[in-house]
């Protein structure tokens, strides 16, 4: 309300502004003919007032509450209600000047005066002027509203997108540090030459998915040497039990992607495999074509084992979505004894 009100009074100077100019214009334009200017006063003072009461009747209350409400019949009814006042008002104002100004003179009474259309196409007119400038108005304000709803809207969901994809780039499952670190410890009491080499692997791994992921892309290259680190380390964990192929093709040098969109799956691939005959086999392949990369993953995996039905598959999936939305494919096949994810995403050259 409070601010309803100063909005009001910021107005006030040009609405004067405005209607002073209306009277000037019934004074000016109804004095041809005529010098008497008493009833010129007179009459351009009530013709202004019948125009100032009837214009503050349809922009504060008839467009607002029921043109724009769409309540037309109510707003035609009320129209026609507020027209009849506006012309009863005019001829009674004619009335008063000629009885009390002319004395029921008629042919004393100034030649525009006589004419009760000409008067009431002026005042209608207007009235029709100021409530065509609030209907513009109105517009223009419910367009500029709901541009800022929409920006408000936009901007929310995109600050939504980016904290959840910000969680999804996040999630390393905690097993694989546990995993790592339990066997750094015992590389630590046996003091073997491997740990040394497995602190910075694991440091440069952690790096890399703490701080190189708010980057909205990094090297393929980058990628990939992580996702040696990564393997590297499960090597030593896991020791002759392990066998981990990865054959790359192509030129990855001059390749950018968003950051740990590969390393999940490989991810994947040791959480959810199963060793066959005491061996987990991990065969990755990474092609780089002229306009798209390939990247598959395969392991073993028992028919028991609902591999296809992970967790990380599924963050996987909502990250590519919000990355690529259609344009990308993926695919997972679970048949007998493995389990093969393969990827296909644009890519973009540095």
């Amino acid at each position: 309300m409070q601010k309803l009100i100063i909005s009001y009074l910021k107005k006030t100077p040009l609405h004067l502004l405005f209607w002073v100019m209306v009277w000037g214009f019934f004074y000016l334009f109804f004095s041809s003919g005529s010098q008497n200017n008493s009833f010129l006063l007179f009459f351009s003072t009530i013709m202004a007032s019948i125009t100032i009461v009837a214009s503050y009747v349809f922009i504060s209350k008839l467009i607002p509450d029921y043109l724009l409400s769409q309540k037309y019949w109510l707003f035609t009814l009320y129209v026609i209600y507020t027209l009849i006042f506006t012309l009863f008002g005019v001829l009674l104002t004619i009335i008063l000047g000629f009885t009390f100004f002319f004395n029921l003179e008629y042919q004393q009474m100034p030649l525009l005066i006589k004419s009760p259309s000409v008067i009431s196409i002026c005042v209608l007119l207007i009235i029709t002027l100021v409530s065509g400038f609030k209907i513009l108005m109105s517009n223009y304000r419910a367009i500029d509203e709901k541009q800022n709803l929409k920006n408000k809207f936009l901007e929310a969901q995109l600050e939504f997108k980016k904290q959840e994809l910000k969680f999804l780039k996040m999630q390393i499952h905690p097993h694989f540090l546990f995993n790592t670190l339990n066997t750094l410890y015992g590389f630590a009491l046996k003091k073997a030459d491997e740990a040394p080499d497995m602190i910075l692997k694991l440091s440069n791994l952690l790096d890399y998915i703490l701080y190189q992921v708010e980057k909205p892309l990094v090297s393929l290259n980058d990628e990939v040497e992580h996702i040696e680190d990564y393997i590297t380390l499960e090597k030593m964990r896991f020791q002759k039990n392990l066998i981990v192929k990865f054959i790359k093709e192509g030129d990855i040098s001059h390749i950018q992607i968003a950051p740990m969109l590969l390393l999940p799956f490989i991810e994947n691939a040791f959480k959810h495999g199963v060793p066959i005959k005491g061996v987990l086999t991990i065969e990755i392949k990474l092609e780089v074509g002229s306009s798209s990369l390939n990247f598959e993953v395969k392991n073993t995996t028992k028919p028991s084992t609902k591999s296809s039905k992970g967790i990380g598959l599924e963050n996987i999936k909502k990250r590519l979505f919000m990355l690529y939305k259609h344009n990308y494919s993926l695919q997972t096949i679970f048949d007998k004894e493995q389990f093969l994810a393969t990827l296909a995403i644009p890519l973009k050259n540095e």
